[in-house]
């Protein structure tokens, strides 16, 4: 059985941080693609941050050098790092597990930046 389950999501002050943490099992994780999406109130869900099976990183235009994705193989955990946080970052998080067809989301967690 596959789970994805996020944690770290919380409460806020605008130019806060906050890390995110995706753990995941049932799968064999080195070999996905670990992506965090965002899906606000009224809005589409959105890529934040994406870390291939070798470590490659692709960030959304919105997040760029305030977001670190990084992943550790060894504890099947893929981490973003979100550093000077703003109100319209303000989301559910989720984390998501891609091997070709294979596809996997968990359950989301909560940011709320405010103050």
């Amino acid at each position: 059985q596959v789970q994805l389950e996020e944690s770290g999501g919380g409460l806020v002050q605008p130019g806060g941080s906050l890390r995110l943490s995706c753990a995941a099992s049932g799968i064999i994780f080195s070999i996905y693609a670990m992506s965090w999406y965002r899906q606000a109130p009224g809005k589409q869900r959105e890529l934040v941050a994406r870390i291939s099976s070798g470590a490659s990183t692709v960030y959304g235009d919105s997040v760029k050098g305030r977001f670190t994705i990084s992943r550790d193989n060894a504890k099947n955990t893929v981490y973003l790092q979100m550093n000077s946080l703003k109100p319209e970052d303000t989301a559910v998080y989720y984390c998501k597990g891609l091997y070709y067809v294979n596809e996997y989301w968990g359950q989301g967690t909560q940011v709320t930046v405010s103050s």
